[in-house]
């Protein structure tokens, strides 16, 4: 870490640190980073830090500017940032939500052990390769009218569940059962229709990925048993989100809101967090169109589960009901949600802006499903595709510190750009498949800008907030095949 960053951050214990708001003039609170040293140092290698200050100077911020030990440098607010607004006053901000919005994991467990799955491997790639589309502008099978596709940006997943595609059991185990309300598709671009129309039930590229996945060690056997997991168990993971219909959103939205910004009279030290009050029209119409693509992720990621589960199906000969291809959870990692917190004692709903974050609500949480209630919300924590991911649960100390926020993945080492410099004429895919892992991918020159050497540790990052308090591990998944753009 730099002597720079040394002087300034107060370290409350091993795992906490405290940004003062007397850093630059206008912080209207502190910042806290919840790191080690070891995860600080590569924090302070880039601009996430600077960015944790200039998100506390948004006006109606409360409490904290948040960062998790995935932190990295983004569009305004860091990747890995959280920050919460009041509604009287406050504001919301595009780059509070990134230009994915609604960019989640989903987790599906299944009956099949690895040994029973291992000789099947190569094929289930392919089907998957196959059903799943993928790469930059995939389209899928589904191609929406108009009125189709503002039924998916109102009702989000459960449209795909109407027509077969999935059952009320996945609805249940979707954060907000899939829909976040207040969508209006009146405030959605044509452009961004455009962009829509054919993309649901795909992947994409870059981070996005499909993996099935081994659990290889259990930590919380409760929270396991609940969540359906065991040891060497075969599971599925996936990230994706709103496609290019939620980046056409976000972009759309960029120019309303530097508008908006000036009208308003906001001072901000970055043009990236250009925002508007929630009460104003730019606010209430960015909240409605955000809604929609948040809901057009969810029948997304609705689509890619019955597409994997199909797939499933047709390499193994055997009923996705007999292989036991249930849903554990969906939880989004790009969104901004007015929800109901405590903040100094009393009840208020704030609009809680996660970009890069996801939520961990506790034991007991009427938005945790019912049969999770008694353990608390499951946390999906994607690694890299050369060593592991993580499931985790949701705590009290979450609600009460962080918005009910945690990590939501390992967090970037080094750009795209870089990683595929540093890497340079190495052949990840065959690393990885000399290590036992199948690979699919589009485009094998661009897995450099994936390889693990461009990721943090994620087991350092949930610790870190396991440690803290935040998150307790569960469980954790080894990838066994993995498919990319």
């Amino acid at each position: 870490m730099s002597k720079g960053w040394l002087s300034i951050l107060e370290k409350v214990d091993d795992y906490r640190w405290r940004l003062p708001a007397t850093y630059k003039a206008g912080m209207r609170v502190p910042g806290l980073i919840y790191a080690d040293e070891r995860l600080l140092r590569t924090m302070a290698e880039d601009q996430a830090l600077q960015q944790v200050a200039n998100v506390a100077f948004l006006p109606g911020i409360v409490g904290w500017s948040l960062a998790m030990p995935d932190i990295h440098w983004g569009y305004g607010f860091p990747i890995g940032g959280v920050a919460a607004m009041r509604l009287n006053g406050g504001v919301v901000s595009p780059g509070g939500v990134g230009f994915d919005i609604n960019c989640g994991a989903r987790l599906l467990r299944t009956n099949l052990t690895e040994a029973e799955a291992q000789p099947y491997l190569g094929r289930l790639a392919d089907q998957l390769f196959h059903d799943v589309p993928s790469g930059l502008g995939a389209h899928g099978p589904l191609s929406l009218s108009d009125r189709e596709l503002d039924d998916i940006m109102v009702r989000g997943a459960a449209w795909m569940v109407e027509r077969g595609h999935g059952t009320a059991d996945d609805l249940e185990t979707t954060e907000s059962h899939g829909c976040l309300a207040g969508a209006d598709p009146s405030t959605v671009s044509r452009r961004a229709r455009e962009r829509g129309h054919e993309q649901v039930g795909t992947l994409g590229a870059g981070n996005h990925f499909l993996e099935v996945e081994a659990v290889e060690a259990i930590y919380d056997a409760a929270a396991a048993q609940a969540f359906g997991l065991s040891m060497g168990q075969v599971v599925v993971s996936f990230h994706c989100g709103s496609r290019g219909f939620g980046h056409q959103v976000c972009q759309d939205y960029l120019e309303v809101m530097e508008k908006a910004s000036r009208q308003f009279e906001i001072v901000l030290p970055d043009r990236q967090l250009a925002c508007a009050p929630l009460d104003s029209k730019p606010g209430k119409d960015y909240l409605a169109a955000m809604a929609s693509a948040a809901n057009f992720a969810w029948a997304n990621r609705q689509a890619i589960a019955h597409w994997t589960r199909q797939a499933f199906a047709r390499v193994l000969g055997r009923s996705v009901e007999e292989l036991g291809m249930t849903q554990v959870y969906d939880v989004a990692h790009n969104i901004a949600k007015v929800e109901e917190h405590r903040v100094a004692g009393q009840s208020m709903r704030l609009c809680v802006h996660r970009k890069g974050a996801t939520r961990a609500f506790p034991p007991g949480h009427a938005e945790v499903p019912p049969r999770y209630r008694t353990v608390g919300q499951p946390v999906l924590v994607p690694g890299d595709m050369g060593r592991y991911s993580y499931v985790c649960v949701g705590t009290e100390r979450a609600m009460a510190e962080t918005w009910g926020s945690t990590c939501h993945g390992a967090g970037r080492l080094q750009s795209r750009g870089a990683a595929k410099r540093s890497l340079q004429g190495v052949d990840i895919a065959g690393g990885l498949e000399r290590r036992g892992i199948v690979v699919r991918v589009r485009n094998r020159a661009l897995l450099a800008e994936e390889a693990s050497e461009a990721y943090k540790d994620v087991a350092a990052v949930v610790e870190v907030l396991d440690r803290a308090g935040i998150s307790r591990k569960v469980a954790r998944l080894r990838p066994l095949a993995v498919i990319k753009g």
